[in-house]
């Protein structure tokens, strides 16, 4: 009686039925009929491979449409959005429609059974009225549901109906039946989806111990983390198992010689950790279908972003320049500093129009508080100075001809020229520097002459240079 009085306490009448409060496991049986599935009905249904059956007939099938001059909702999807699900059309006589054997389920546990039901028919008729009937193979029945009518909708409207049972004590094979009692013809047709039966047991409630759940750290103050529970009555002998998720949920594991109450986590890697709390009796450990499982516990660490403040750039009295950084992270916020002669210090690319030099800090932050800084320096120049002579002897002086402050962003063409008016080098946009060879053929000591022209009205310069060797 103690066990009974246990169940009561997790499990509460509503509107659908009678559903877990408690805690819930994982899934032991889903039944979300994957499309080309044909799964068991009872006799005097017919498969048919249209998404429009007529009376007394089934298909399975992703999505539905236009059927008896669209007397029908258009179902788009099955209820989770991406699978299918079973289509009926009842028949002339009331009577069962789905009977399937279920096995697998834990001995002397309760679960809940849960299916997506909906009232395909758009306008007035006969309205479903189904019983949901949990039985041994015998014909003893366990528990039974019944919804009532289920009205039309204005729109396609997936609807839960569930209810929670408890096992016979030598674990014996159940049967699922749905019987529908109302009769076909002007309405009575039936969408079904996702026929879950999972394990309902005490509740579970789980904490982060000093934080709220989810937690979001970065990755360089990632530390540790105590997760507590707090398991209610209804367990004997209860055994417990952390457990991890490295995919969001979808997938589970056992976290070795986590079996106390609490658990210290020590995530350490860019990532999102799910953890949570399973409890099962020591006399079901054989069977994962008896664990019950706690609400999940999420701790993310988020990466500190990327951030490049460009290249260092030259500027003249009066001219503006655009900073060229780059940044990636989670929703960036930026901030130059100092702000001084910028047009915007909260873009990424402002213009700068600094009179001397200046160094500029771009820090970046994620909308998690990660952040990161680069810098930049920002030369105030008085003129461009052109070199008369330089010598290309590869004594590590003086080797290279070079124009100091040509920023390329001032979009020059540079173009060097020997004294029979051959081109010999050219440079467009990017940093002057030449080793005095062409095509990798050094050239002779000599005069050479160098034209330099701007695509904005800056004035074109022109002139003569010496290569010693």
């Amino acid at each position: 009686m103690a066990l009974v009085a246990g169940i009561i306490l997790f499990c509460t009448p509503l509107a659908q039925g009678q559903l877990c409060t408690g805690s819930l496991g994982d899934p032991v049986i889903n039944i979300n009929f994957s499309p080309g599935s044909i799964l068991p009905v009872a006799p005097g249904y017919t498969y048919t491979a249209s998404s429009c059956p007529n009376d007394g007939f089934y298909t399975i099938t992703g999505s539905t449409s236009g059927c008896f001059n669209n007397a029908w909702h258009t179902v788009n999807s099955d209820h989770t959005g991406g699978g299918g699900f079973m289509l009926v059309n009842a028949s002339y006589t009331p009577g069962d429609f789905f009977v399937a054997k279920v096995s697998g389920l834990c001995p002397s546990t309760t679960y809940e059974f849960a299916a997506w039901m909906m009232n395909v028919l758009r306008n007035t008729g006969i309205k479903p009225n189904l019983v949901f009937s949990i039985e041994t193979p015998s014909g003893t029945i366990l528990k039974e549901f019944a919804t009532g009518d289920i009205p039309e909708t204005s729109g396609p409207q997936w609807k839960q109906y569930g209810f929670y049972f408890t096992t016979p004590a030598d674990n014996a094979e159940i049967v699922l039946r749905i019987r529908n009692n109302a009769p076909g013809g002007g309405g009575n047709d039936i969408g079904l989806d996702d026929i879950t039966f999972r394990p309902c047991g005490p509740l579970i409630t789980t904490a982060i111990e000093g934080y709220s759940n989810p937690v979001d750290v970065c990755k360089d103050s990632a530390g540790t983390y105590t997760l507590t529970a707090d398991v209610s009555t209804g367990f004997a002998d209860p055994v417990y198992f952390w457990q991890i998720s490295l995919d969001k949920a979808a997938t589970w594991q056992d976290i070795p010689g986590a079996g106390n109450l609490s658990y210290i986590a020590s995530p350490d890697s860019v990532g999102n950790y799910y953890y949570r709390l399973s409890v099962s009796e020591r006399s079901g450990l054989v069977n994962g279908g008896c664990r019950v499982a706690s609400s999940n516990l999420v701790i993310n660490i988020h990466s500190n972003p990327f951030v490049d403040a460009g290249p260092d750039r030259t500027i003249f009295a009066g001219d503006t320049i655009m900073l060229q950084a780059s940044a990636t992270g989670q929703v960036p916020t930026y901030l130059w500093s100092p702000p001084d002669d910028l047009s915007d210090p909260l873009v990424l690319a402002p213009l700068a129009f600094p009179n001397e030099n200046r160094l500029y800090t771009l820090t970046v932050t994620t909308q998690f508080g990660c952040f990161a800084s680069d810098e930049v320096l920002v030369k105030a120049a008085a003129g461009i100075f052109i070199p008369t002579a330089f010598t290309p002897n590869g004594d590590g002086l003086n080797d290279r001809w070079h124009i100091p402050f040509l920023d390329p962003v001032m979009d020059a063409l540079v173009v060097v020229y020997n004294k029979y008016g051959e081109e010999v080098y050219r440079a467009k946009a990017a940093v002057v520097d030449w080793d005095g060879t062409l095509n990798g053929k050094k050239q002779p000591s000599g005069a050479y002459i160098y034209s330099v022209r701007f695509s904005n009205s800056r004035k074109p310069m022109q002139g003569t240079f010496m290569l010693i060797r």
